[in-house]
């Protein structure tokens, strides 16, 4: 990986009244929900899993995730589908708002006290147009068992 970049291309999208980020290179694609089958014994926070052209991908909320309230069912609601451990995953946000280009020397270091969030899952914060954005970090999401776990489900599905 280069050291002299400069700035990044990130897709910002809301959970409640906080606007969240993601690295594009990260994401996959960006669907709408879909039926999911439910998972025994998953996490609280993971939906279930959905088959998209053959592939097994599981789907977390990250409202549950960080311990949000949960959000009626919205017609903005989405899906994104990001590389984790050598997987894809969705994850549930609320609504997918723009890319953006932000300058690396703009963003800073989470805060030691993040509200609502906790910093673990942050690779950093930013202002944008007055708008502060929470650049999320995908590794954080899952413990390495949780990763582990799902990981696994493509292995049971395709030996069936």
């Amino acid at each position: 990986m280069e050291s002299d970049i400069t700035e990044i291309q990130v897709a910002c999208f809301q959970l409640g009244d906080d606007i969240y980020a993601v690295d594009i290179m990260r994401i996959k694609e960006i669907i709408r929900p879909q039926k999911l089958a439910m998972l025994p014994k998953a996490p609280s926070f993971v939906e279930g899993v959905l088959n998209l052209r053959g592939a097994v991908i599981p789907v977390i909320d990250l409202r549950k995730r960080f311990d949000m309230p949960p959000l009626e069912i919205d017609q903005n609601r989405r899906l994104l589908l990001i590389a984790l451990a050598g997987c894809v995953i969705g994850i549930a946000v609320d609504d997918v708002m723009e890319v953006i280009t932000i300058p690396v020397a703009n963003i800073k270091p989470p805060p030691h006290i993040a509200l609502g969030v906790g910093a673990e899952y942050l690779l950093g914060v930013c202002l944008v147009r007055d708008s502060l954005i929470m650049l999320l970090n995908p590794d954080q999401l899952l413990t390495g068992r949780e990763t582990a776990e799902l990981g696994n489900m493509d292995d049971m599905t395709a030996k069936r």
